[in-house]
């Protein structure tokens, strides 16, 4: 099938998409506590979930209480004044529910899934731990240790993950995004009780959160129940703005991680690159893919098929404040880091020179609109989508925009955005090998 039969498809299924769901057809409301609830009433099966964003993660942390956004994801699950230690999940699991938690950079994320039925449940689940969560130090030292050996273990078991930390701590001379979300190890180990309870009523406050509910509910029933069980909660001080700035990055930068177990050599270079905020988002992130989705990408046919590589991808940071562009690749065997990053480089060089083919930008803007076509047709995926585009972009009306702003992405803002921003000064260089080339 041709491109162009495939665009009019990608743009009939997100007509069909933007036919079924409509800025219209979602409801919002605010509590005088200044919690936001964003409502879809969406019939296709009698579940619902409630997706909890709270604007909290690493990046509002500081030096000695690094983690502790992430530590709290696991403190949520260990007992309130209503239900005590384990009995969050039990409750829910008795009521058919099931649940999932991250913690990013920027944002805590609380996944609820249930049973229509069981909404007025999991409300007076989530109030109560919000309202009067446990911080007993008996379960903190538990919960420490249990962060602590994820630590380790992950960082033990991931090449990519040890090397993606260190080059953030050398990207970053400034900015909270230099430190992993899991946080330091000497921090977590020296968290106190304070700390915890200072932090919890910092950003556990209802004004400092945004609830998605999307499933067979009906929206004053939402409205009557969020009033009942969360208007109660006082509302806290708006948290302290993240004031620092990261300043100018003026020269390449490198990082060599040394671990003996290595087979093979991993290679990730960070460009910076703006917020997702930033009118240039949808030309990095249609980059992005270009770059390294598929086996019809530039690095896949560059790297994996002339056999310097095994795997290669990239990724974009996408927070409240300017991150990285990153793309990585994993040397095959005997392949020296060296001639793995000439390669890499080579092709970044090539599109910034060369540009992108009509052919191949089509056919990434059709996967982004089919993307998010099929996002669309889930609750799961109504509700993870609205909630980012509210706290990301400031209004999750911006979500029924995106396929337009797909559709603009020209040729010639490829080549700007790479250009712009994949520079020599601009990258940080990581290299992480059993030893040295």
């Amino acid at each position: 099938m041709k491109w162009k039969a495939l665009a009019a498809a990608a743009l009939l299924g997100v007509s069909c998409a933007a036919h079924a769901l409509e800025a219209k057809d979602v409801k919002t409301f605010t509590l005088p506590n200044g919690m936001k609830f964003i409502v879809l009433e969406s019939r296709s099966i009698p579940n619902a979930n409630m997706y909890t964003f709270w604007k909290v993660g690493s990046r509002n942390e500081t030096p000695g209480i690094t983690g502790l956004s992430h530590f709290f994801e696991h403190m949520m699950f260990n007992g309130s004044k209503k239900y005590g230690p384990k009995m969050f999940d039990r409750t829910m699991e008795a009521k058919g529910g099931s649940n999932n938690a991250y913690t990013s950079n920027d944002l805590t994320v609380y996944q609820d899934w249930f049973p229509a039925s069981s909404i007025e449940t999991i409300f007076s689940l989530e109030a109560d731990r919000i309202a009067a969560l446990t911080i007993d130090p008996k379960v903190v030292e538990s919960e420490r240790g249990v962060v602590l050996s994820e630590r380790s273990t992950g960082l033990e078991n991931s090449n990519l993950r040890m090397l993606w930390e260190e080059v953030n701590g050398v990207a970053f001379q400034a900015h909270p995004y230099s430190w992993p979300v899991i946080g330091h190890e000497s921090d977590i180990k020296a968290w106190t009780q304070d700390d915890l309870v200072r932090y919890f009523k910092t950003y556990y406050a209802p004004n400092n959160a945004v609830s998605v509910i999307v499933g067979d509910v009906n929206f004053d029933q939402v409205k009557a129940m969020a009033t009942r069980y969360f208007g109660a909660i006082p509302k806290g001080p708006m948290p302290p703005k993240v004031r620092t700035v990261e300043p100018e990055q003026k020269g390449e930068r490198r990082v060599f991680v040394a671990k003996p177990s290595a087979t093979a050599a991993n290679l990730l270079i960070g460009y910076k690159a703006p917020e997702i905020s930033h009118p240039d988002y949808y030309a990095i992130n249609v980059l992005q893919s270009i770059l390294s989705e598929g086996r019809t990408s530039r690095l896949y046919q560059a790297l994996v098929e002339t056999q310097l590589a095994t795997d290669v991808g990239s990724d974009n940071s996408d927070g409240f404040d300017p991150g990285l562009l990153y793309v990585y690749a994993i040397a095959s065997a005997n392949v020296p880091a060296a001639k793995l990053e000439q390669a890499l480089l080579a092709e970044v060089d090539r599109l910034v020179k060369d540009g992108v083919t009509e052919e191949e930008l089509q056919k990434v803007k059709n996967q982004k609109l089919a993307g998010i076509y099929r996002a669309l047709e889930t609750i799961n995926g109504k509700a993870q989508n609205l909630g980012n585009y509210e706290v990301f972009f400031g209004d999750y009306r911006t979500l029924f925009d995106a396929p337009d702003a797909y559709r603009k992405v020209t040729a010639a803002d490829i080549q700007r955005v790479a250009a712009k921003y994949m520079k020599k000064s601009q990258r940080t260089v990581g290299v992480l090998a059993a030893k040295e080339d």
